[in-house]
C-alpha cells in the first residue's frame, strides 16, 4: 500500500520578522519545521516541505511543488496567515492547491511545531 502524501507550504524563515516573536530565530524555526516533516516520514507519510517568499517567487515555487506528485494532503503554515498583510499572498497559495490539488485535504498549523498534529486531523498514516 502506498504511503499517503503530504506537503508543508510555509514562508521560509529567512523571510520572517522576528520582532514579533521573541525567542524565535531562523535556526530555531527551521529546526522545528525539519522536525515536523521527518515526525510525518516517522509516522509513515511520505512528506516535503515546500519554503516560500513573500511573494516574488512564492506562487511558482508552491506550483511547481504542488505539480511534482498527487499530495493526500496539503498544510498551509501559520506564517502564510498572519500578519493580515499576508491575506493576498494567503489566498494566492490556496488558490493554487484548489488548482494542482483538488482532492487533498487542506490543514492548517498554528506553529511550525504542530504540524504532524494538524496533518492526523485530516489524514491517517
Amino acid at each position: 500500500m502506498a504511503k499517503k502524501t503530504v506537503l508543508a507550504i510555509g514562508i521560509d524563515p529567512s523571510f520572517v520578522d522576528y520582532g514579533a516573536f521573541p525567542g524565535l530565530t531562523v535556526e530555531l524555526v527551521g529546526s522545528y519545521i525539519e522536525t515536523q516533516i521527518e515526525r510525518l516520514r516517522t509516522l509513515g507519510f511520505e512528506a516535503q516541505s515546500c519554503l516560500i517568499d513573500l511573494g516574488d517567487t512564492a506562487e511558482a515555487v508552491a506550483a511547481t511543488a504542488l505539480r511534482s506528485r498527487k499530495f493526500d494532503c496539503v498544510v498551509i503554515g501559520a506564517g502564510l496567515r498572519e500578519p493580515p498583510e499576508r491575506l493576498h499572498l494567503f489566498e494566492k497559495i490556496i488558490n493554487l492547491v484548489h488548482v494542482f490539488a483538488p482532492e487533498a485535504r487542506i490543514c492548517f498549523n498554528t506553529t511550525p511545531a504542530d504540524t504532524a498534529e494538524a496533518v492526523l486531523r485530516w489524514v491517517e498514516p
